[in-house]
């Protein structure tokens, strides 16, 4: 299995040429992390591992809260949208700025409040150049403000492949004017191909003090049809994934201080599997719960996410907080609406966590 480090030195010049040479003046910060030095990704193993970082963060703000950020250009503020080219589809540049300024007001809006935001990419690829620069920007403007970044980027493959993957996404950076903070804390990953998939990420996670949230159960309504498979010995499909899971979380290097792993877990409460079982199968793992608000899953559904004494899981809700001004009769302040209803977030988890 190739490590990010060995790929370095013979995948430069291959991602030199993924950069246009019109694009350069444009988006120096992109340019910068698509042409990495030899040896670039070869850093000194940290000392805080990522559980622990996670642990401490939900800790100091006394929530598991996590806010998604899932921008859509036809749901973005009237203002935004009339400052960005109006109605109507928008180009590339047009489409990318108008998100990026949405979540930087999304972000002030949070970031006192949660401890971790997670960052959708699909949103932003939606904007080819332009959206993967506004991508790192809002990483950036997050990290800033003091809050843990999931990069909700969903990606696995094999071999050279998906060490490429970890090295773009979630391996730090360090070069010119673009910091290490430019790539997400912890990102998500796709379990279907086995560890061959996941591996280069977990190497990246053990020796750069980063995350890897791999899919398990997730809150789709059609998961069912390969989560809820049954296996030969009667356990759904999306159990014996979690066992793997667990077992890749507990390996060598991986689990800090506070119990918990740098390898955890998309869990949501569903129809696959009892949520109950599918927690004492990763006891160590962290969950990421998706689903809550806007998709219907509210306190009660996500109790089981935790721990006994109401650790482990951080629970993330997008819409429900990011369109909240929707539901307001003053939409001009519409970061106010989304804090409003942060805070209201966190008071619901309050009845599961008593924090």
């Amino acid at each position: 299995m190739p490590t990010v480090a060995s790929v370095a030195a013979e995948s430069m010049a291959a991602l030199r040429l993924a950069v246009p040479p019109h694009t350069a003046g444009r988006f120096p910060r992109q340019v910068e992390l698509l042409n990495p030095q030899p040896g670039l990704w070869e850093r000194k193993p940290v000392t805080e591992l990522f559980g622990d970082r996670l642990w401490a963060a939900v800790e100091a703000k006394r929530t598991p809260a996590c806010v998604g950020l899932d921008p859509l250009w036809d749901r973005l503020p009237e203002p935004i949208r009339r400052a960005h080219g109006g109605a109507g589809v928008p180009d590339d540049a047009t489409g990318a700025g108008a998100l990026q300024e949405f979540c930087l007001g999304v972000l002030d809006a949070v970031a006192e409040l949660v401890p971790v935001v997670k960052i959708n990419s699909a949103f932003f690829e939606r904007y080819h150049t332009p959206g993967w620069h506004a991508f790192y920007e809002v990483v950036q403007a997050a990290r800033d403000r003091g809050l843990l970044v999931i990069g909700d980027v969903k990606r696995a493959d094999i071999g050279h492949s998906t060490t490429q993957y970890a090295a773009a996404h979630l391996a730090p950076v360090a070069q010119g004017n673009t910091s290490s903070a430019a790539t997400p804390d912890a990102v998500t990953v796709n379990p279907y191909l086995g560890y061959d998939g996941v591996g280069p990420f977990v190497d990246v996670a053990r020796t750069c003090g980063r995350g890897v949230f791999v899919l398990v159960q997730t809150s789709n309504a059609s998961a069912v049809q390969l989560q809820g498979l049954k296996l030969v010995d009667g356990q759904p499909f999306c159990l014996r994934v979690a066992q793997l899971v667990n077992e890749w979380a507990s390996a060598p290097g991986l689990i800090g201080a506070a119990g918990f792993s740098a390898v955890g877990a998309v869990v949501s409460p569903g129809a696959a599997a009892d949520v109950a079982t599918v927690r004492a199968a990763m006891p160590q793992c962290f969950f990421l719960v998706p689903g809550f608000g806007a998709q219907g899953r509210g306190a009660a559904d996500v109790r089981g996410c935790f721990t006994s004494d109401g650790r482990g899981a951080i629970v993330n809700a997008s819409r429900s907080v990011l369109y909240a001004y929707e539901t307001v009769a003053d939409r001009r302040d519409w970061r106010g609406a989304v804090a409003a209803a942060a805070r209201q977030f966190i008071i619901e988890l309050r009845a599961v966590t008593g924090r």
